[in-house]
């Protein structure tokens, strides 16, 4: 399935989230950037695992804003 929002739609009307609501755009453009830094400077496999740990914390009361800035204070330097 090559239409992202249309699967992400999908998942969140299987799950009972309102997607727009939850992952609006600026969202998703955040996560996108910091799990492709965790990809490349940590490791590959840490990003699925990463965002579930994100997506627990926002459901405890986190800001998704505040999961993606206290995750990316984590990051080890990039490598040059």
């Amino acid at each position: 399935m090559a239409d992202v929002a249309a699967w992400l739609g999908q998942v969140g009307s299987a799950l009972g989230v309102p997607t727009d609501v939850v992952l609006p755009e600026d969202v998703q453009a955040g996560m996108l950037d910091l799990t492709g830094d965790i990809a490349h400077n940590v490791v590959r496999y840490a990003v699925p695992l990463t965002s579930y740990l994100m997506g627990v914390a926002v459901g405890r009361g986190a800001s998704p804003d505040e999961a993606l800035r206290i995750v990316a204070g984590l990051l080890p330097p990039a490598e040059k």
